[in-house]
């Protein structure tokens, strides 16, 4: 007995002393063993980002933090590659399209089941469109900025084919259904849960929802019955939030977290020269903006839009918060994107210019408006804060008082929406690489309280847009974005800041991890080095 009881104590002792061993902190377990070199699975891994989600049901937010985990969390039906928008199998193995581009017609994959136990098929199809259909815009702003009423019909052909009838031609149709807003979640759940759904989330990807504790962290556990073998490598993800860039700098420091976003272009020379960390960078697909609401005081007028505009040094924003690692936006989209309008003139950065204008405008003796600055950095805005600081510097040169003003995160962007503020700094990460998701989704009148921040509206650039999306010919495609571009360039919605080349650090010993220029990163193939 006494030998038993000797084994025993023994035993403890050695698995607490590893335990101890493997952890820096309560939040982050190391991998179990494997060979020299090489990678280990398992162990916790702790992302570090700047602001909280605002929803983990992705059907009802529009913001990136909240993409960050549901991405892991529920799978599309088409998904997208590594670190590009080239479409491939997701929850649908296959799909066609009807020679008249109406009807699209999806193979879904067998065997899969929700986090909840209940089955993936066709039926599960059918309830989610339906359901995103059925509510309001305010409720599903992408459906309706990238669908809209153009899906007539989904039905279920049998248990693993679906079948889409549309109204018109949609030509980035099938790059929508690889968006994050748009992951299938089990309808059992959202019956089930009702309006804390958001709270509840259950999908079908590679890691299932534990705990979300609201401005702190969202505790995902791996999902041993994922579809994929071998999938995830990781026994469970935190997504940490810690406001200040410099803090989250800190952490990765320390081995708090592993990895983190938000990087201050400033700190990327000293974060590649310590060999305890890594950095990666996101394939460039985004814009920072400032918004002007163009239906609100001095704003309405276009006038006063271009002089704002012209009253930009972007250059000097580049300078001061990107490092030189951003380029100058002069449209609402990246050069990456197919229709971009590279013969549109910039505004260029001309004080004596904007003063005539708002001359012109009646503005001789300038006016006062609020500035609202981002609470949280974002891939496009590394401090809104400072920005918006630079930027009422330059509108204070032309007589134009800015009250710098800003609000929480989620709050910040409902006040914004609803068209309470009169400029406000936001940006946009591409969702699916196609000018439509820029384009329409921030710039069509449709839009307005959606996407649409500036609210802003004209005839001429929405018809444009429709014929863009109604036509698989990708010449016409692009020729009708150009000359929409040239237009909302004349009218002056926004002030286009910076496109940036976002940078991402980690810990030395994270492998695995590929930084996607949607900004949702997949964290199934994320493991430790040993």
């Amino acid at each position: 007995m006494k030998r038993r009881f000797g084994l025993m104590f023994f035993a403890f002792v050695l698995i607490l002393s590893l335990g101890l061993a493997g952890c820096s902190n309560e939040e982050k377990t190391g991998g179990e063993s494997g060979s020299e070199g090489g990678s280990s699975s398992g162990g916790t891994l702790v992302f570090g980002r700047g602001g909280d989600s605002t929803s983990l049901d992705p059907a009802v937010t529009t913001e990136g933090e909240a993409f960050k985990v549901t991405k892991n969390i529920y799978e599309t039906l088409i998904e997208f590659g590594e670190q590009d928008t080239e479409i491939h199998p997701g929850l649908a193995e296959s799909w066609e399209e009807s020679p008249d581009g109406l009807k699209h017609t999806l193979k879904l994959r067998k065997g899969v089941k929700f986090h909840d136990g209940t089955d993936f098929n066709a039926e599960v199809v059918v309830f989610n469109f339906e359901r995103w259909k059925a509510g309001n815009k305010e409720q599903f702003y992408y459906y309706n900025s990238q669908f809209g009423d153009v899906i007539k019909e989904v039905k279920a052909v049998d248990e693993h084919t679906v079948e889409f009838t549309l109204n018109r031609i949609l030509a980035p149709f099938y790059k929508n259904l690889a968006m994050s807003p748009f992951g299938i979640a089990s309808p059992a759940a959202i019956e089930k849960h009702g309006d804390k759904f958001i709270e509840n989330p259950v999908g079908t990807g590679p890691f299932k929802f534990k705990e979300w504790k609201r401005n702190d962290k969202v505790t995902l556990v791996k999902n041993e019955d994922y579809w994929e073998e071998g999938l995830p490598k990781l026994d469970e993800v935190i997504f940490r939030v810690i406001p200040e860039n410099s803090a989250r700098l800190n952490a990765l420091n320390t081995g708090e977290v592993d990895i983190i976003d938000g990087v201050n272009f400033s700190d990327v020379e000293s974060i590649e020269g310590n060999a305890d960390l890594q950095t990666f960078y996101r394939p460039s697909l985004n814009v920072a903006y400032l918004g002007l609401n163009n239906e609100r005081g001095p704003m309405k007028d276009k006038k006063v839009r271009q002089a704002l505009n012209y009253a930009v040094n972007k250059q000097a924003l580049i300078d001061a918060f990107y490092a030189g690692a951003a380029e100058p936006a002069k449209n609402p989209m990246p050069k990456s994107v197919a229709g971009y309008n590279d013969d549109v003139e910039a505004y260029e950065y001309d004080p004596e210019k904007a003063k005539e204008l708002l001359k012109e405008a009646g503005y001789e003796d300038g006016f006062e408006m609020e500035l609202w600055a981002m609470p949280v950095a974002r891939p496009y805005m590394p401090d809104g804060k400072k920005v918006a600081e630079a930027l009422q510097k330059d509108f204070a040169e032309v007589g134009v008082k800015a009250k710098i003003v800003s609000y929480e995160w989620a709050t910040y962007l409902e006040k914004a929406r609803m068209g309470e503020a009169d400029t406000f700094l936001l940006g946009w990460t591409g969702d699916n690489g196609d000018a439509d998701n820029f384009l329409y989704v921030l710039l069509d009148q449709d839009n307005i309280d959606s996407n649409n921040y500036a609210r802003y509206a004209n005839q001429e650039v929405h018809d444009l847009f429709i014929k863009a999306q109604s036509t698989n010919d990708q010449a016409e495609r692009e020729k009708l974005y150009k000359e929409a571009q040239l237009l909302i360039k004349e009218d002056a919605p926004w002030i286009p800041l910076v496109h940036s080349e976002p940078a991402l650090a980690g810990r030395a010993d994270v492998t695995g991890f590929k930084a996607h220029p949607t900004g949702s990163d997949l964290l199934a193939t994320v493991e430790f080095k040993k």
